[in-house]
């Protein structure tokens, strides 16, 4: 009888393991890495010949080289992709010079390799903890060009996830960029663009800021979209500069709304630095993203995952001494599952990401996050927000 009962025992073991469910998950993550500049003086140089797709069409070259590139005109007009159709001009950005050697940051190929492998450093860990890897998918503020996302994800630490990279020069006046890198094994990109943000100030004159990014694709097989963001600043008050946020969150709302009509199923991700909070008009009125999963609907489809969080107290900055949660990830309602597990992607978890070492720990700052910048010193810190992380889980299915 007991030769019986073991036997048994072990046919229910074996049973109960076979229905264990495995579980696969992606990170989708960005950090801002607080002016990730190279030590060149560059200026952007615009082929209007060539189509918006192209990355020729709108490039960041050194200063030193404007002198060899065709021009057809001094350009004095508004600064916009579609004006400059057919025109090969020059933009000069300003305060080009200000990460270079001999400006007083002093700003060498040493401190540049440091900054990339501190940026690399946390983009590796951004989720590593739920997901044993680097993000599938990676956003990117405060990137000066191309060629610092190529060091970038050169990295030891990045190598060997063969990341592949979406960007496109902004008319920012400092030349800011943002960009997303992506593993290429796992994200399949199939379209890319930008839409363009047109704010002013308030005597009426264009402010340029940077576009919204837009990548298409397939994540794991799973068809979605990753809107990246980096929305108009507070500059001249947070009361002053809210129209200027509240226009962008109209032109992400409609690209939203607009692929969610083209695609029907398709699910969708917006991220980054909003310099707004999650209560703030731009994201609760204009964008319409809701605090709670109940209240998703057809009419309000999107879900900021980060409003539990700011009600919580997190930040993840501090702005003029006051903390602020500006670094938000909002999904669609699709991505949302009352189940813990499902056949297709859904939320799992979202967190601001603040290990200690990302923390200043005495003076003034203590407690913010440890930048890199103290005026024109380079302290050897991160950033000066910290980085977001969302985890998509479903159920793995081995084929």
């Amino acid at each position: 009888m007991k030769k019986y009962l073991i036997i048994f025992a072990v046919l229910c073991f074996n049973f109960s393991f076979s229905q264990q469910k495995q579980v696969k998950r992606a990170a989708v993550a960005f950090l801002n890495v607080e002016n990730l500049w190279d030590t060149i003086a560059s200026a952007d140089y615009i082929d209007g010949t060539l189509p918006f797709s192209n990355l020729k069409f709108h490039r960041s070259v050194p200063i030193d080289s404007l002198k060899f590139l065709e021009t057809t005109e001094d350009y004095k007009g508004e600064w916009s992709n579609e004006l400059l159709v057919g025109k090969k001009v020059i933009r000069h950005q300003i305060l080009a010079t200000d990460f270079t050697a001999n400006s007083p940051k002093r700003w060498g190929t040493k401190y540049y390799n440091q900054k990339l492998a501190n940026e690399a450093k946390v983009i590796s860990e951004l989720g590593r903890q739920y997901t044993n890897d680097n993000p599938a998918i990676c956003g990117l503020i405060e990137v000066e060009n191309r060629q610092v996302i190529e060091d970038l994800i050169k990295q030891p630490v990045l190598a060997k996830s063969n990341y592949g990279i979406v960007h496109y020069n902004s008319y920012d006046a400092r030349g800011i960029d943002i960009a997303i890198i992506y593993q290429k094994n796992r994200f399949v990109v199939q379209n890319s663009y930008t839409k363009e943000i047109k704010v002013y100030k308030e005597d009426g004159r264009r402010q340029y800021t940077r576009d919204v990014l837009v990548a298409i694709g397939l994540l794991d097989g799973e068809k979605i979209a990753v809107f990246m963001n980096h929305w108009p600043s507070r500059s001249g008050g947070e009361a002053a500069s809210q129209p200027r946020r509240n226009a962008a969150a109209a032109v992400l709302k409609a690209e939203m709304d607009k692929l969610s009509a083209d695609y029907p199923g398709i699910k969708l991700i917006s991220m980054g630095d909003y310099n707004d909070d999650p209560v703030s008009p731009s994201l609760k009125k204009h964008l319409g993203a809701v605090e709670n999963p109940e209240d998703l609907s057809d009419k309000t489809p999107y879900y900021n995952l980060m409003y539990k969080l700011y009600k919580a107290g997190v930040a993840s900055l501090a702005y003029r001494d006051a903390p602020n949660l500006f670094d938000q990830i909002i999904i669609s309602q699709n991505l949302y599952s009352k189940e813990k597990l499902t056949p297709t992607y859904s939320i799992f978890k979202a967190e601001i990401y603040a290990p200690s070492y990302l923390v200043n720990k005495e003076g003034q700052w203590k407690g913010y996050p440890l930048r890199s910048w103290d005026g024109d010193r380079f302290t050897g810190g991160y950033s000066d927000h910290f980085p977001a992380v969302s985890i998509l889980q479903k159920e793995y299915i081995k084929k």
